[in-house]
């Protein structure tokens, strides 16, 4: 039991430093775009409960660290509806620093800023590992042939380099991919390098069902990979597209969950994301600062859900009052904000069963009983 004690310590330490970066870097974002468009902001708490230690800066902020990490939030000067408030904290509302009182392009410049700080965020980690350690590349050499698929059956074998599929050239492993998901069921003329020699094998595809169309399948995995190294204004441009690149997979993998084509149990919850830390954190640094690239990016992409209470719902609340003039009605709010708050609770119900099954609680449990 004693030497699962590091191994626990390092799991937690790992959860709070990627949590509390995250929120920190999100709830920054609010606050800065609260400044910018001259809402006072009442207080910055990273975590929730009692507070571990606290200050109040010279804009007359309150900055809280408290005791549980498991999120955070930033207290906007007059959020509430006037007409939610007694008047007595009305008299003590601040004229033209309220955020109620704000233009609609104003309150959604505030609210979308802290899913764009998750953006900015997952870019910068990304460019900085690119500028430190190069850009990760997957080179086109097979590091292991599936038995009896279309590669084994074509001869391909481990620590071939493949050159060219067709007329087209070959550069990283992605292109092999490209090319043979796009051809399923065909024959491919595969230029390979082996033993400084170049050799043409004839490969025939396989296919599967994926998305509602057929792909192909040659059954190969990549094996080496190189770092690149880049330049600053290739380390930054290579954080954007990376930071685009997981985005559009991210979404690509919830509309496949939506549409039923992949399983939801790859969701996951506050318990997956601390064993995962913990992992990451063991490979060392640079694997601890791509996860949270990662993670930023999702948490971005989360909050910007159409869900009312998270961000994304407050700007389709917003964008509907544009185009109407005025706000919507106050018993429209309440039923979107339960709904959402509804839709939540079942989210992070399902998530944490997920979380419970993958780390073995319930198997734990049967054996327990058996």
């Amino acid at each position: 039991m004693l030497h699962a004690i590091p191994d626990l310590l390092r799991t937690v330490l790992a959860f709070v430093v990627v949590l509390g970066v995250l929120v920190f870097v999100h709830e920054l974002g609010h606050y800065l775009a609260a400044r910018w468009r001259n809402v006072h902001v009442e207080v910055f708490s990273i975590g929730f409960g009692r507070a571990i230690t606290s200050w109040v800066d010279r804009q007359g902020t309150l900055w809280k660290l408290a005791w549980i990490p498991l999120g955070g939030y930033v207290k906007l000067h007059g959020q509430e509806r006037p007409e939610d408030v007694p008047e007595e904290l009305r008299a003590q509302w601040i004229a033209g620093r309220t955020f109620h009182e704000k233009g609609v392009g104003s309150r959604a410049i505030v609210v979308a800023a802290g899913p764009i700080a998750n953006f900015l965020l997952a870019a910068v980690l990304f460019a900085g590992l690119f500028l430190a350690f190069g850009k990760p590349l997957t080179l086109p050499v097979v590091g292991e042939v599936l038995p009896d698929s279309a590669a084994a059956h074509a001869g391909l074998q481990a620590n071939d380099r493949i050159i060219r599929i067709g007329d087209t050239p070959i550069h990283d492993f992605e292109d092999i991919q490209k090319i043979v998901t796009a051809a399923p069921d065909a024959t491919l003329p595969v230029t390979v390098q082996r033993d400084g020699a170049d050799q043409v094998l004839t490969v025939h595809t396989e296919s599967r069902e994926a998305g509602g169309k057929r792909v192909g399948l040659l059954g190969i995995r990549g094996g080496k990979v190189e770092y690149q190294k880049l330049s600053v204004p290739g380390a930054i441009w290579g954080g954007i597209t990376q930071t685009w690149t997981v985005t559009a997979d991210t979404l690509s993998g919830l509309a496949e969950m939506i549409g039923g084509r992949r399983g939801t149990d790859e969701l996951g919850g506050p318990l997956r994301i601390a064993q995962l830390s913990g992992q990451v954190a063991e490979l060392g640094v640079a694997s601890l600062i791509s996860f949270i690239a990662v993670l930023s990016v999702n948490l971005g992409l989360i909050n910007l859900f159409p869900i009312p209470v998270l961000d994304g719902g407050h700007l389709l609340f917003y964008l509907a009052e544009a185009i109407r003039g005025r706000p919507l009605p106050p018993r429209a709010l309440e039923y979107g904000f339960r709904a959402g708050l509804a839709v939540l609770a079942g989210l992070f119900i399902f998530a944490t069963w997920n979380d419970l099954t993958h780390i073995g609680v319930f198997r734990w449990f049967a054996g327990l009983i058996g």
